[in-house]
């Protein structure tokens, strides 16, 4: 909450003070009247017991304190924050296109001491690189044998980062479509306006499927001014694999899988970008943090905050105390001259 006139408040002890002023020479007044009256029998002067209606009605300017302040506050104007909103300007444009095949089940990664497979902490990894960045918007492509766009370019990253935390490898029919996938990133970008675009490319294999070869797909991109940062994940040694033995066991075997890591620099240096090579879950998260300082936006984006007037509330219940203070003046408590 905040106070958009705050001087205002300095009005609540001066109040204060007033009211104690008058409160004290109202009894000022009320000791000299008495002590002026003359009676004619001592046992008068004995303080009769007071009544439940006097102790209230004592208790009057109390009231009325409490209705000034009011007023004070709903002149300091205090609001609450509703929600935040990021004007946008424009900045930078990424998709991130992640290899979904069947070989990105290997566990040869580890996160928290737990062996994971390659696609679990690739989606914990980018997940992380998504949330960093709420000033960019973000897509997403998957892809084994052919595209898949998963989400859109968005600032909606609550968004994106559910459909990636969906994504199961085999989901898409096998294979690795590098250069269709690089070009259906690419094409997202076609129609931005945005100060720079990029496409992180992530696989652990060889081109094998797919119409169009990446070469011509980065040759693309190159023209359309998108930078292309390339990802190889996954060690270059035989790593475990699961599998399920005859009597429908998870076992692990020792598998090779290729890695064209020639590909990936070459399309990366046509593009004006950087390859990089994740044997190890730590080695990936520095990758991602490389790429999040190389893509940062120069630009700095206004945010908007909405707030809620609370003043119309402070007044409804200043005016309710003066009108209760108004009846109780002319009915219960109303002193007759």
């Amino acid at each position: 909450m905040i106070l958009r006139n705050p001087l205002f408040l300095l009005l609540i002890p001066v109040l204060g003070l007033i009211l104690l002023y008058l409160e004290a020479r109202r009894r000022k007044e009320h000791t000299r009247l008495r002590g002026a009256v003359r009676y004619s029998s001592v046992g008068v002067l004995k303080e009769a017991p007071v009544s439940p209606r006097v102790r209230w009605a004592r208790r009057l300017p109390w009231l009325r304190l409490i209705y000034l302040v009011l007023l004070v506050l709903a002149l300091a104007r205090p609001q609450v924050g509703l929600k935040e909103t990021i004007l946008r300007q424009e900045g930078i444009d990424i998709v991130l296109a992640l290899d979904v095949s069947t070989s990105m089940l290997a566990e040869d990664f580890i996160i928290r001491g737990s062996r994971k497979n390659r696609l679990e902490v690739v989606q914990e990894v980018t997940a992380e690189f998504i949330a960093k960045r709420p000033r960019d918007r973000i897509g997403l492509v998957i892809f084994a044998g052919r595209p898949y766009i998963l989400s859109p370019l968005t600032w909606d990253h609550n968004f994106s980062t559910v459909r990636l935390r969906e994504v199961k490898a085999g989901m898409i029919e096998d294979g690795t479509a590098i250069g269709s996938a690089l070009a259906t990133a690419v094409n997202r970008l076609r129609e931005s306006t945005a100060e720079s675009k990029v496409v992180i490319l992530l696989t652990d294999g060889v081109n094998n499927a797919g119409a169009i070869p990446p070469l011509a797909a980065a040759e693309a991109a190159a023209a359309l001014g998108v930078t292309v940062y390339t990802i190889g994940a996954g060690s270059d040694k035989p790593v475990p694999y699961p599998v399920t033995d005859p009597w429908g066991r998870k076992v692990y075997q020792n598998v090779e899988i290729g890695l064209d890591e020639e590909l990936l620099q070459e399309i990366a240096a046509i593009t004006g970008g950087k390859y990089h090579h994740a044997n190890d879950t730590a080695s990936l998260v520095q990758i991602f943090r490389e790429i999040d300082q190389m893509t940062t936006s120069p630009l700095e984006m206004p945010v908007f905050r909405e707030y809620r007037e609370l003043y119309p509330y402070l007044l409804l219940a200043a005016f309710f105390l003066i009108a209760l203070e108004t009846v109780l003046n002319n009915t219960v408590y109303r002193r007759l001259p």
